[in-house]
Formats: structure tokens, sequence, C-alpha cells
């Protein structure tokens, strides 16, 4: 069985308060986007085995698909194995949400193939055992998400976008990301509603990420990526998650297209720079 596990970005992304267990309280609208990981799933009489050829990605527990594999096996008691192959597309550590992605799709997956009979609700559940992102990609392909991440909202049907990616040839570490968001963090708590996207025009008004500000003075060469997106046509350009990928929203897919052809001439090689769709 061959599954694909799509990318996402934060079009949204407040972070409103640090709780008491360490985490932080988000309101944030995430949407999946045509970028994938290829998976591939073969299933043995015992043990989990996985290959990520072309990667310096962990083989084992370290390994997010690993994990999501022993977990839906001991929560179900399902006593064979399985081997998995995963072909990574979605740049490591960018924001883009390729492990947990690659992780829900393994839970959906070993779900379906061995005929575990786990519902939408208990997978999801199974997710948050894994990671704060790993639900929405069992949830759907575009959610309002409050919480650590783990409750999802249904968005009312957004505008196909249109999108150019940077990802530059460095990774940003979450965790240091939001350390650094700390030191001026309050404690004070926040309501956010749901915010309403009946045309596009509505979706680069809410374009907003709390962390982006952090990232960008700890690698000002980002807002470089941000402003070459605006010079080569977009509405909006923002960064993803703790990035560092950055993503401008075009008017159209020619737009979007062309773009991406001018960026590719002024970047490093080093740098990734993709057209992508909403799904």
């Amino acid at each position: 069985m061959r599954r694909a596990a799509p990318a996402k970005i934060n079009l949204f992304l407040r972070v409103l308060r640090k709780r008491p267990d360490g985490y932080h309280d988000l309101a944030s609208v995430m949407q999946q986007i045509s970028i994938y990981d290829e998976i591939s799933y073969s299933l043995r009489p015992e043990g989990i085995t996985l290959h990520c050829p072309g990667t310096n990605l962990p083989t084992d527990e370290k390994n997010l698909i690993y994990r999501a594999a022993q977990v839906i096996f001991a929560s179900t008691g399902y006593q064979g194995g399985v081997e998995i192959i995963l072909n990574k597309h979605i740049p490591s550590a960018a924001g883009l949400g390729g492990g947990s992605s690659d992780a829900a799709t393994t839970l959906m997956a070993l779900n379906d193939q061995c005929s575990l009979g786990l519902k939408k609700t208990e997978l999801m559940k199974l997710g948050t055992k894994l990671g704060a992102d790993v639900p929405f990609f069992i949830f759907g392909s575009s959610a309002f998400a409050t919480g650590i991440g783990e409750k999802l909202q249904t968005l009312p049907k957004l505008p196909q976008l249109h999108i150019v990616l940077i990802n530059p040839a460095f990774s940003l570490s979450t965790k240091t990301v939001y350390e650094n968001l700390n030191l001026t963090l309050t404690k004070k708590k926040n309501n956010y509603s749901i915010p309403r996207f009946y045309a596009l025009g509505d979706v680069i008004r809410e374009l907003h990420n709390d962390l982006e500000a952090v990232s960008l003075k700890m690698h000002p060469e980002l807002n470089d990526f941000k402003q070459l997106l605006m010079k080569q046509g977009a509405l909006g350009a923002l960064m993803s998650g703790s990035g560092p990928t950055l993503f401008g929203i075009f008017a159209d897919e020619k737009s979007a297209k062309k773009a991406r052809n001018a960026i590719l001439k002024k970047v490093s090689r080093e740098c990734l720079v993709f057209f992508a769709q909403s799904l």
C-alpha cells in the first residue's frame, strides 16, 4: 500500500499563553497543501522496519512514523508487523508539518491495511500522543486549531490558494523559537473566534504568525525571502509555523508559477522553491 502525506501551512497563528505544563495555547488556521511525502507499507509477520532512503532521518523510535506504528499496534493488540519505506519530499524541521503528516498517514494506512477498525476520532486521540499537529492531518484538509493544536473545528470552505514556498538551506528548532518567544509572552488568556474566509482577500487580510518575528530576528535573511515573494507579485507572504519556510499567496496559478521560476534564478542552489495549491 502506498500513501501520500501532505504538508501544511499556517495561515494564521497566535500564541495565546504558556500553560503550566510547559506547552502553549494556540489559535491557528491550518491548511494542507499539495507537497507530499510518499510512504509505502508492506505487512510482515512481525516487527516494525522503517527505511528512509536518501536521508539521515532515524529509523527507530526517534522517528514519528515508527512510533505511530508502535502506538496503533499496541492499542489494538495487533500481532503482525510492517515494513515502511519513506520517500521524503517535504523538508524537515521546516514549519510544514512533514513529520506529523507522516505519522498521521501511518495511523490511517495501518488502520486500513490491517483492518483494525478504529474510528477517525480514535485515530486522532492516538495522534495526540505523538504530537500536537498529528490529529490535524487525520481531521481534514483545513481546520481552526486551538488548545495546543489538538482541538480542531471545521472551517467554512476556503478559496483555492496558489502558493509559492521558499525553504532556505537550514532548519529551525521549534523548541528554540518558542523559548525566544517566551521572553515577552504574557500569561493572559485570550479568545479568538474562527476567521471567515469568504474570498481570497479575506485570507490575505488574516495572514499572521506570532512566531515570525522571533524567527526573523534569529535569521534576518528570512526577511529577504519574504520581500522577494512580495516583489514577485505575492498578494501576501508569511512564515509557516515556527519556520523557516516562507510562503506567498498569488492571485492565480499562472502568476504563482511565473514567480516560482523567477525566484529560482535569484536564490542559492541550496534553497528549495515549491509551487503548491491548497487541498
